[in-house]
């Protein structure tokens, strides 16, 4: 399987929910929800989308070559990328039923780990949404982050226990699914939470923990003084707040805000490896993706998510090369430009 064929499978398969668009940039879908649409006008994700478009890259290729390394260090482990699959859930409701929570979760964690990565899995209105990628994540060694919506304190604690017990490596909590309206029509209200409770969450298990949906310098220092690990910088896909800004828009002066006391991911339309590269340049430690992730499991369950990564990692090891970065650490700021 070739990525075009693994395209031309998944129109079959995922339709008519996705229409698997040429550029995944949330026009074709704005206001899609249950789907995969932004919410209302669907200017937060085609925003995300416009926003990292504009940004352009510094080729510099007079130096001395000592090859491309985009290896990643967080959570005591090694990733081939600082690439991750970012949390979906509800794929009946927002895709269709030619994948199932289990089906989708062996997809992303498996294939995510044949390709040296790892896939943040999701939660949802009922326990398979959250329990059912558990058992993935047991069998590849704990190599997956369970992600928690913001619950009352006793469902978060028993779900904490849940992915402890999978040997998870980690957990994170979508704080940003606060806005969504469908799991609060569905009877399953999700609330903000404070520093105090965050706090409090994150004392109750050892493992590291992310806090996903930050958005402002205010947000971030929260988090970190909350002991949490790491935070993804996100808008939740546009899927929360109409007009919302881009990610990558914040994330420079989120990463000047907290330093590098905690790691950063962020995510919002990040389609390439390219993309990748100048999310790093902007500040962020790794990224999230999230539909192109779910294109590629519907197009070709594990192995087709193996081969996107692989995509997007060469992708971004060809970009490294004609900038002149070595490693991770060498993609700076001064490698791009704003318009």
């Amino acid at each position: 399987m070739n990525y075009q064929e693994l395209l031309e499978q998944a129109k079959v398969r995922i339709a008519p929910k996705c229409r698997v668009c040429r550029d995944c940039n949330g026009v074709a879908c704005r206001g899609e929800i249950p789907g995969l649409g932004g919410k209302g006008t669907g200017s937060g994700f085609v925003g995300s989308f416009e926003y990292l478009a504009n940004l352009r890259i510094r080729m510099d290729v007079i130096y001395q070559d000592q090859g491309q390394d985009p290896t990643f260090q967080c959570f005591g482990k090694s990733f081939a990328a600082p690439i991750f699959v970012a949390p979906i859930g509800a794929i009946g409701l927002n895709y269709n039923n030619n994948m199932n929570e289990q089906s989708y979760g062996e997809a992303v964690v498996e294939g995510a780990v044949m390709a040296g990565c790892a896939a943040f899995t999701g939660d949802g209105v009922n326990d398979t949404v959250f329990n059912a990628p558990l058992d993935a994540i047991r069998r590849v060694g704990g190599i997956g982050v369970p992600t928690i919506k913001p619950w009352g304190m006793g469902d978060v604690l028993e779900k904490i226990r849940l992915a402890e017990d999978a040997g998870a490596m980690a957990l994170a909590m979508d704080v940003d699914s606060a806005g969504l309206a469908l799991l609060a029509a569905q009877g399953k209200p999700v609330y903000p939470k404070s520093g105090a409770e965050l706090a409090e969450i994150i004392a109750a298990s050892s493992l590291p923990f992310v806090i996903k949906g930050v958005m402002t310098v205010k947000a971030a220092k929260a988090a970190a003084k909350a002991g949490a690990y790491g935070i993804v910088v996100s808008n939740h896909g546009g899927r929360v707040l109409d007009y919302a800004q881009a990610p990558c828009a914040v994330l420079s002066e989120i990463r000047a805000a907290v330093g590098e006391d905690i790691k950063i991911w962020v995510d919002g339309a990040i389609r390439s490896g390219g993309d990748v590269f100048k999310a790093i340049a902007l500040g962020a430690d790794g990224v999230l993706i999230g539909r192109p992730y779910s294109i590629a499991a519907f197009g070709g369950g594990k192995e087709g998510v193996a081969l996107y990564t692989r995509k997007i990692t060469d992708e971004l090891k060809d970009v490294m090369k004609m900038t002149g970065c070595a490693s991770l650490k060498e993609i700076t700021r001064e490698k791009i430009s704003l318009p």
